[in-house]
């Protein structure tokens, strides 16, 4: 079986599976004959995820990207929505935002600089409101909290209770909202 293999300073062997194929990830010294034993042990595991990474991938290639000027309302509908929810949640939070800024980025929700500005993705825009609030919450904690500490999720569940489900939506249907973006 083909695979991609990536040694480090690592303590324990790994096994994913990308749309560009099977990745192992070793420690420096393990020999190659146990790497190859450890993949072949793992075969029905490896095509069961294969099989389902390429049912994915083929879904996701059927999804119409946005034109520009949907991009672009969506942009103007979600520099205008997002700030407002910002400033309801900021004060829930115990904190005040910086600046907010809007964007079509292709791998982030959101995000928090050092000095409290937050930064969105306008697609946000189209996912469930709660879904929205959950990441608009998330990054307001991060104002706190700078890191997913057990303290940071406590914070973001003593204002919104429904993270864990909103996350959840988001893993699930997150690939293809993302693939919305022309840019991508």
């Amino acid at each position: 079986m083909d695979y991609t293999l990536i040694r480090s300073s690592r303590k324990t062997v790994s096994l994913s599976v990308t749309p560009d194929g099977v990745v192992v990830r070793t420690p420096m010294k393990m020999a190659k004959r146990d790497i190859d034993a450890f993949v072949e042990s793992r075969r029905g595991w490896i095509e069961t995820h294969a099989a389902r990474m390429a049912e994915r991938q083929k879904a996701l290639a059927d999804i119409v990207p946005l034109s520009a000027p949907e991009l672009a309302a969506l942009m103007e509908r979600a520099r205008r929505f997002i700030p407002e929810r910002a400033a309801h949640y900021a004060p829930l939070v115990g904190v005040r935002c910086g600046r907010i800024t809007i964007r079509a980025q292709r791998t982030r929700w959101g995000s928090c600089s050092a000095n409290g500005d937050l930064s969105f993705n306008c697609l946000l825009m189209l996912t469930p409101p709660e879904v929205l609030d959950s990441v608009v919450v998330h990054e307001l904690c991060h104002i706190k909290e700078h890191s997913h500490s057990k303290r940071f999720y406590a914070l973001v569940l003593r204002v919104y209770p429904e993270y864990p489900k909103c996350d959840a939506w988001l893993k699930a249907h997150g690939e293809e909202i993302m693939r919305k973006n022309g840019r991508a």
